[in-house]
């Protein structure tokens, strides 16, 4: 069906024909190409690798020619098995190890896997970074080390109680607090491996907690991608349950969304906007998110006379920023919560420790908190992709339409009104055009995000 090749990572479909599907062929490809990008990088050392998955119906075969493909490049590997992205990512730090490959295709389908390449800081690999592995797996120049200098496998040790353990360690996570709260909360970690990991952090923070879809079994019970009208069965379990609150996180854990206690959405924009009026209101800083996220994070952040900055599309973007500016808390819209404190990557278990202690000292239900934050309504469409479509000139013709404007096109294009934006972008993991716009009310973020789409349709026609 498809591969696609990006900062993201090696994403694609499983089965089929090589080179068009993340095929065993494909895998081992990628695979050696990091292999040999890391070395080169690394003098040639022995390196060590950590390899993490979720909990997909494909990942134990990824996994395993991951693992047999990096022993045979020569490198050992410490194998952290059902690991969230986060989880992974802390692995590499922890371990000191010389990168690290995550086994997730995040919110894509089930039919979906993915690659997902980190340096030795436990970050992804910058644009530079990718297209040099890109580049190296096109090389078939390459010798194999011989029976004497395989790698091995040095661990296959769990490393999520670690993960929580150093969540539950963070200065501004008080678990005395969220304990004496003993909230009821609800879980929806859609059959991955949140399943395993969210329940038991919510248990350590004293949490009475409902698991739902909590079985690591890879079939995805919905859309695995945590928006409201994916969410429905959460919603009706929080009321029959009289639980305080829902929590909803992607299949590798690295977005986090949550649920008000009357089963209405707190919406996954204001995951980080609650997260960080907490960490702002403890701290003097500045934020960062990407052009896709709400302005409800400028407006708290400088309501504490912080400096708010936009990064692009992509969690190395939002990073690279962070480290720029001296962010003290960034992420993105999509419940991407980044705190440079614990790491520089989207986690949602500390996302959720940060937010309940927060919810805990407030003394709020969810609504009331909610209700605090500036309203903000966004509307998040795509237009499918097909080879006809020149989404550059696209774009430009679009920038062109509104030079008057205030316009940045850092990536994609995004649009800033004086009560609204929109953003219009080529998506890095899937073949389609993102349109996301913003406003004061629903009704107003749809009406806009319709005009750019019949603009679009417009200059595909002409």
């Amino acid at each position: 069906m498809t591969l696609i090749k990006s900062i993201s990572g090696i994403r694609g479909t499983i089965g089929a024909e090589a080179g068009n599907n993340l095929t065993p062929i494909d895998i081992v490809k990628f695979t050696t190409a990091y292999a040999r990008f890391i070395s080169e990088k690394n003098s040639n050392k022995k390196l060590r690798i950590v390899i993490g998955r979720d909990a997909r119906i494909s990942g134990e075969m990824v996994n395993d020619i991951i693992e047999g493909t990096l022993i045979g490049c020569g490198v050992d590997v410490i194998n952290v098995g059902l690991c969230t992205t986060p989880g992974t990512e802390m692995a590499v730090i922890t371990y000191k190890a010389d990168g690290g490959i995550i086994i997730t295709a995040s919110h894509n389908p089930k039919q979906w896997n993915a690659l997902k390449l980190l340096n030795e800081k436990g970050e992804f690999l910058n644009d530079e970074e990718g297209k040099k592995v890109l580049a190296l797996a096109d090389d078939d120049n390459y010798q194999f080390p011989d029976v004497d200098h395989l790698g091995k496998v040095i661990s296959r040790d769990d490393f999520n109680d670690t993960h929580i353990s150093q969540v539950l360690a963070l200065p501004l996570v008080d678990v005395e607090a969220v304990r004496a709260r003993k909230f009821k909360v609800v879980v929806d970690a859609v059959n991955s491996v949140g399943g395993i990991v969210i329940p038991k952090l919510l248990r350590e923070l004293g949490c009475e907690v409902v698991e739902l879809n909590c079985e690591p079994t890879g079939n995805f019970a919905h859309n695995p991608e945590p928006l409201p009208q994916n969410l429905t069965e959460i919603s009706e379990v929080i009321t029959k349950e009289c639980a305080d609150l829902g929590v909803v996180v992607d299949p590798d854990v690295d977005r986090l969304a949550f649920v008000n206690e009357d089963g209405t959405m707190f919406v996954e924009e204001y995951t980080l906007v609650a997260v960080a009026d907490y960490i702002l209101s403890q701290r003097v800083g500045n934020t960062v998110s990407n052009l896709s996220s709400s302005r409800a994070l400028r407006d708290v952040t400088q309501s504490y006379g912080g400096t708010y900055h936009a990064s692009a599309v992509g969690e190395v973007n939002v990073v690279a920023k962070m480290k720029e500016c001296g962010a003290i808390i960034g992420g993105e819209g999509n419940g991407g919560v980044i705190y440079p404190e614990l790491h520089y990557g989207r986690d949602a278990l500390v996302g959720v420790a940060l937010f309940l202690t927060y919810l805990a000292k407030k003394n709020m239900t969810m609504t009331t908190l909610r209700a605090t934050y500036p309203a903000y309504y966004a509307s998040k469409n795509k237009i499918e992709l097909t080879p006809s479509i020149n989404v550059d000139k696209i774009l430009l013709k679009i920038k062109a339409r509104y030079a008057t404007e205030n316009v940045n096109d850092i990536d994609g294009v995004k649009i800033d009104f004086a009560e609204s934006w929109v953003h219009l972008r080529k998506s890095n993991t899937e073949p389609i055009i993102r349109i996301y716009t913003e406003a004061k009310s629903t009704a107003e973020a749809e009406v806009l995000a319709q005009k750019f789409i019949s603009e679009i349709s417009e200059i595909c026609t002409l």
